[in-house]
């Protein structure tokens, strides 16, 4: 890869470290994770979010009126809550986001899709509350910085600030786990197995010699501590960092299924490259003709209007986004933040654009699904999801980039067993009794119409050894909870 100029059909311009090529592939790539969240939560939105759903929207922005929009920023205040206004607005996001991959008015269309997206995960707990639904929201409001035809250094330099914080901060969290299980290298042993919903790899990565999770427990460390650093260090320094963290996702991407977190950190990546990195990669792929088209049009750079006015309004959100971000990483990470970075934390929190992340602070070490079945006729019926582990002669599935929420949410629904069930879990229960065709997409069984009884049952999940039958093995975990239909309560 060199540092020389794009061929003139290329392109007319190429900034060595912040240019429009990679402000136009980044806006497309991110109009393409876009339109998989967004059509991932429409598959979905009814049965968790809309009216008589798990957790009601409805039921979250009638909470939030008295505070309004600074509060709870979503335009679900005004849009109306009825399940076709959710699924609208849910459509309205995809579609925003495909202007933004075929850059027809890209940053209107992420401007939409963000504002949107927001609108859901502001209202949208439990299910909306991961942390790369945060990201998505933080780096689609960076990405209206970028401009397409000039170069924009501060918004480039923010953005690859945004990758720093989710390796960095993660890494941080990591080292100062409570388990010290990064430190010790036993944390990759339990990994794979205890991962939310593994792949079919995740099987085999978790049969490998205990010498090599210890290895790749504190070569995760390293990744995440040392190679954000170089991001800072040059173009080399970038490149190197680039390759680590590729190759640290590619393993996320092979053995276990984030939704689009993977696509979504990928897209990051970007910003690890020059233009003149592309460009070399353009010249030798296939189909150049429809990807110059695409990506690389023949236009020259425009002076902007308001120069300083404009660069003086980036450099202003700049060290507001910088400011937020640490006070947020203070609080969250517990670096003994004071009084002014947890007010400046209370405040930047509802708007999801000043982020700390934390991923896989520590590793669950033991694997609890719960399990449902209806009770008619004197016998039990089992009710089987669709991603879960369920029948032990079923292999894990590959889903992402989809993000199926409620077998997500009911992964951490198993870490606490023996606690009362959370609010989504006793409503799905009701529906299970009452309503069991508005439930019926998350199950894989046919559901019985009018059972007397359903329940929960809780097993601790192992992967088979080498040799044995099948991918799964389980044993009793926990007291089964009850629920009788008739009566609507809930006993252990």
């Amino acid at each position: 890869m060199t540092d020389r100029a794009a061929p003139t059909g290329c392109i007319g311009w190429v900034s060595p470290d912040s240019g429009p090529v990679v402000a136009r592939l980044f806006h497309t790539l991110l109009g393409l994770v876009f339109v998989i969240a967004f059509g991932s939560l429409r598959a979905q939105i009814a049965p968790l979010l809309g009216t008589g759903g798990l957790s009601p929207i409805a039921e979250a922005v009638a909470g939030a009126r008295p505070g309004g929009w600074l509060a709870t920023p979503t335009i679900f205040l005004w849009w109306g809550t009825s399940d076709a206004a959710l699924r609208g607005a849910a459509t309205v996001g995809m579609l925003a986001g495909a202007l933004a991959l075929v850059g027809v008015w890209p940053r209107v269309g992420l401007a939409i899709a963000t504002l949107l997206y927001l609108s859901f995960v502001s209202v949208g707990a439990p299910f909306l509350q991961f942390q790369w639904d945060s990201l998505l929201v933080e780096c689609g409001v960076l990405a209206l910085l970028l401009p397409r035809d000039r170069p924009q250094a501060t918004a480039h330099l923010l953005l690859l600030f945004a990758a720093f914080k989710l390796y960095f901060e993660s890494g941080l969290a990591k080292w100062g786990s409570p388990l010290g299980d990064w430190l010790d290298g036993s944390a990759m042993s339990y990994y794979y197995e205890t991962a939310p919903l593994p792949t079919p790899v995740a099987w085999f990565a978790h049969h490998l010699p205990g010498w090599w999770h210890a290895l790749e427990s504190r070569a995760t460390l390293v990744a995440e501590l040392v190679a954000p650093v170089l991001l800072f260090c040059g173009r080399r320094g970038r490149l190197i960092a680039l390759v680590v963290l590729t190759g640290f996702q590619a393993l996320n991407l092979a053995t276990a299924n984030y939704g689009f977190f993977v696509w979504l950190a990928l897209t990051l990546h970007l910003f690890m490259l020059r233009d003149a990195d592309l460009l070399w990669l353009y010249a030798r792929l296939p189909g150049r003709s429809v990807w110059g088209r695409v990506l690389l049009p023949r236009e020259e750079v425009r002076a902007p209007a308001w120069p300083r006015l404009r660069a003086g309004l980036v450099a202003a959100f700049a060290l507001v986004y910088v400011t937020l971000s640490l006070a947020t990483a203070r609080v969250e990470l517990g670096a003994g933040a004071g009084r002014w970075a947890t007010a400046l934390q209370r405040c930047a929190a509802p708007w999801h654009v000043f982020n700390a992340y934390h991923l896989f602070a520590q590793i669950t070490r033991v694997r609890v699904e719960p399990e449902f079945a209806g009770f008619e006729a004197g016998a039990w019926r089992t009710y089987g999801m669709f991603y879960k582990p369920g029948p032990l002669d079923r292999a894990p599935p590959w889903v992402a980039p989809h993000q199926p929420r409620l077998d997500f949410m009911l992964w951490f629904y198993g870490l606490r067993a023996r606690r009362a069930p959370p609010g989504y879990v006793r409503r799905l229960l009701t529906t299970l009794c009452e309503e069991p065709e508005r439930a019926q997409g998350f199950f894989a069984t046919p559901l019985l119409e009018g059972p007397s009884h359903v329940r929960v049952q809780f097993w601790r999940y192992t992967f088979t050894r080498p040799g044995e039958a099948g991918w799964w093995r389980r044993e009793p975990a926990a007291p089964e909870l009850v629920k009788a239909c008739a009566k609507g309560q809930a006993t252990r």
